[in-house]
């Protein structure tokens, strides 16, 4: 079950990206967790603030698939404002959440709004920088699973997220990746082109009405 006090994020247009900032905070009760997630708009952020209907896709999945979540060790890749990653690490998992550097204030809030009454039940949430295909080799590939939601957007930076991810995947890490299906950007390009040149990766679930794909993404098997 999933409730906003706000039914839709608040849409990021150019203005999001002026000198104002404001902020918006959400509830959401996904999972068993209930889960207070600011989105901070302005100060340059302009997508990284909002939540994302993706990243309300995944979580969808992982509970109606029952995705083991409890025990993993997880890396959530652009997080944003944190929320798949917040919720992994309610549920028992023990995650870093990373994007840029400027962004790293909001997630490192939203972390800390978030702390179960009784503690983490695994490690508290790293906040970390990682910029993609320059300093991904800086996080050893020792995962379980790779969380991507609604990153696929920018066709330049598609090589040096298929670059990060192989490595991050190396030693059986699976990715999910949560998307939106964007025909102006090229979505459809990265999963179908990009991301086969160095991983498998299967279309696991389709949301006709929201136009959004969720895929796993591992290492090729070797012969």
């Amino acid at each position: 079950m999933i409730f906003a006090e706000d039914e839709d994020p608040f849409p990021v247009d150019d203005d999001c990206l002026s000198s104002e900032t404001f902020s918006q905070e959400s509830v959401f009760r996904l999972m068993g967790q209930q889960l207070r997630i600011k989105q901070l708009f302005g100060a340059n952020l302009g997508v990284a603030a909002a939540v994302w209907e993706a990243a309300l896709h995944l979580c969808r999945y992982f509970e109606d698939y029952s995705v083991e979540l409890r025990g993993r060790r997880i890396i959530e890749l652009g997080a944003g404002n944190g929320l798949v990653g917040i919720l992994a690490a309610r549920l028992g998992a023990e995650v870093t959440l990373t994007d840029l550097p400027l962004v790293l204030p909001q997630l490192q809030e939203n972390v800390s709004a978030n702390v179960p009454a009784d503690g983490w039940p695994s490690t508290p949430p790293a906040v970390l920088p990682l910029c993609w295909g320059e300093d991904h080799l800086s996080f050893l590939p020792d995962w379980d699973l790779v969380l991507c939601a609604d990153i696929i957007y920018l066709p330049e930076t598609y090589p040096l997220l298929v670059e990060t991810l192989a490595h991050l995947c190396q030693n059986g890490a699976v990715a999910y990746l949560s998307s939106k299906m964007r025909r102006e950007h090229g979505t459809q390009s990265f999963f179908e082109e990009h991301l086969p040149a160095r991983l498998t990766v299967e279309l696991v679930h389709r949301d006709e009405k929201q136009n959004n794909n969720i895929y796993r993404a591992a290492k090729r098997a070797e012969h």
